[in-house]
């Protein structure tokens, strides 16, 4: 009777340090938020990382064709809007599509963080795949990259496609500001050399 008694204590302690942890690391997950550039730049690190272990082990491929289709399908989802036109065309915020049509911000189907995310912990996974010889598929490799390739261009360009039908741009390059319209009288007065 003690047995399972100390086995259920263990347990629950067990439970509760992984409660710590998960909180933890949700605290610090939740600091790098504001700090996109830093986040990428690590990731960036992981990739190169990633792949010189690759290039010089020779080998697990497969793992990386996995990989790349994996980011093209959160890239996908990154340049998608949140309510998709074409699928339901009267549910949700509406992309403009005139341009007398009210400005509607570009809401992603997949925000930013999340997608840095999930590439991150693709990355370390990856990565950590690459210590175990049972993911060393042996493959031709050059077929992999060309399907690849092909696969990320039809996906692109359907993509892009998609973009000039509905006119939308799914970046935002710093904050949009209203300058109103200027009379031309006003810019000539204002155009020579000011003498102090």
């Amino acid at each position: 009777m003690e047995g399972s008694g100390g086995a259920k204590g263990a347990s629950a302690a067990t439970v509760d340090q992984w409660r710590q942890f998960s909180r933890l690391f949700q605290f610090y997950l939740d600091k790098t938020t504001p700090h996109a550039h830093y986040r990428w730049i690590g990731t960036a690190v992981l990739a190169f990382l990633f792949m010189l272990r690759v290039y010089y082990l020779q080998g697990f491929y497969i793992i990386t064709y996995g990989l790349g289709i994996y980011i093209l399908n959160l890239l996908i989802g990154f340049l998608s809007p949140l309510v998709d036109p074409e699928v339901d065309p009267t549910d949700g915020p509406m992309l403009p599509t005139k341009g007398s049509d009210e400005f509607k911000p570009f809401i992603r189907r997949l925000p930013e963080f999340k997608f840095w995310y999930a590439v991150t912990k693709a990355f370390i996974i990856s990565f950590l795949m690459t210590f175990f010889s049972v993911f060393d598929v042996p493959v031709f490799w050059p077929i992999l990259l060309c399907y690849w390739f092909v696969l990320f261009t039809l996906t692109m360009k359907r993509q892009i496609m998609h973009m000039i039908k509905y006119k939308y741009v799914p970046f935002n390059i710093g904050k949009q500001k209203y300058s109103g319209k200027k009379s031309s009288s006003a810019s000539s007065s204002n155009g020579g050399s000011r003498a102090d």
